[in-house]
């Protein structure tokens, strides 16, 4: 029971983090480049533990990122639950690459999840983003090797399941 505790604690933890990390601003230069965080916590969560990651949990932190980031109501509610959707559709595969190709799936994922943000946007009337704002997947793929040996870490620390 206690581990159940501790694994819900630490799961709501890094998605807590990962929306804080979202609005953390950066310079002007820098911040087309910034990685979606909760998409790199939820790819982690969906890999590694799939009775606790659902479409609705996706849905309900893409809400709270819209509500809490100020953008079109359920733009982020609607790239996480379809990333969460591909995810776990292609789990069991996923799981077991190598961590180059865990980088390439991700980049991939994360591309996708840049290309209906660019649709979404484009329906809202908005201008056509600049270039640089393609490198923010690619950063969050460069990323994601030290995210997942950091939170696969500080779970196998914490001996959460």
């Amino acid at each position: 029971m206690s581990g159940m505790r501790h694994g819900g604690l630490y799961l709501a933890g890094t998605l807590v983090l990962s929306l804080l990390l979202m609005l953390l601003p950066l310079p002007s230069g820098l911040e087309p480049l910034k990685p979606y965080w909760p998409a790199l916590v939820l790819i982690y969560w969906a890999l590694e533990s799939t009775d606790r990651i659902s479409l609705g949990l996706a849905f309900s932190i893409g809400m709270i990122a819209d509500l809490i980031s100020g953008v079109l109501l359920g733009e982020q509610a609607l790239r996480l639950t379809a990333l969460v959707f591909i995810v776990l559709r292609i789990r069991p595969r996923l799981r077991f690459f190598r961590m180059w190709q865990q980088v390439l799936a991700v980049a991939a994922l994360l591309l996708n999840d840049r290309l209906i943000l660019l649709v979404v946007r484009l329906f809202a009337g908005e201008a056509v983003p600049p270039l640089i704002w393609w490198g923010a997947p690619l950063v969050g793929a460069a990323l994601w090797p030290f995210l997942f040996l950091l939170l696969d870490d500080l779970r196998s620390r914490l001996r959460i399941q």
